[in-house]
């Protein structure tokens, strides 16, 4: 990485699981570090499952990180890989004739590093999810190289799936530099003291907690920023 490039923000999203708000987290992020850079953008590296909007085959969620965008840069940077079915990327992958290079994700990530002052990237599924036979989403952060963030849907089972992809995260030399509390099932018990064994355990700043709404919007949501991120 170039001193330019590592004067620039860039943060890894990653979740507990699928459907725990990564990409509600990601935009609503987007939104934060905007009032501190002038060019922010999103990237979801490798997007699964697309629905016809306006005569195009589009991802939602990479519809909702360019909406929250400062800044336009090419689609085949801030979404290199898209793929029609949505089920795991190696299965998606497979059915649709390609292969996931990580390399090319990286050099995709490099190059909107150029072109934003900040750039969130947003990870595919849970931590390990796979995006081929033999590598995983691990192995595109590890080689992204870049801080987590870590979302933490709050749901029965939520304290062993954040324990389990902390430990995968440290295990592959990452910081994890903060995470985020979303509370997805509003009938979930003991919410607050789940947040509290968390605090304890995971030993970083909770950049935020998200009410359980059922129509959430990105604009509304606060986020306490660490100091590196402003």
């Amino acid at each position: 990485m170039t001193n330019a490039q590592s004067e620039k923000l860039s943060i890894f999203v990653t979740g507990t699981d699928t459907g725990v708000g990564k990409t509600l987290v990601s935009t609503a992020l987007l939104h934060a570090l905007a009032q501190h850079h002038g060019r922010v953008v999103g990237m979801k590296p490798v997007a699964a499952g697309t629905e016809l909007i306006d005569g195009v085959h589009a991802n939602e969620d990479v519809i909702a990180l360019r909406a929250a965008a400062t800044c336009s840069v090419p689609p085949e940077l801030d979404n290199p890989v898209l793929l029609p079915d949505p089920v795991s990327p190696h299965i998606a992958a497979a059915r649709a004739g390609v292969r996931i290079d990580i390399a090319h994700l990286v050099a995709c990530q490099r190059a909107l590093t150029e072109l934003a002052d900040a750039v969130v990237v947003e990870g595919a599924g849970g931590f390990l999810v796979p995006l081929s036979d033999t590598e995983t989403g691990a192995d595109l952060a590890q080689a992204l190289g870049l801080p987590v963030l870590l979302v933490v849907g709050l749901r029965l089972g939520c304290l062993n799936h954040a324990l389990l992809t902390t430990e995968a995260i440290r295990a592959r030399g990452l910081t994890l530099a903060g995470w985020v509390a979303n509370h997805v099932d509003a009938n979930m018990l003991a919410q607050e003291n789940n947040i509290a064994f968390l605090q304890q355990k995971l030993q970083v700043p909770l950049v935020a907690t998200i009410p359980f709404q059922c129509s959430p919007n990105p604009r509304t949501l606060s986020f306490n920023l660490p100091q590196a991120w402003q």
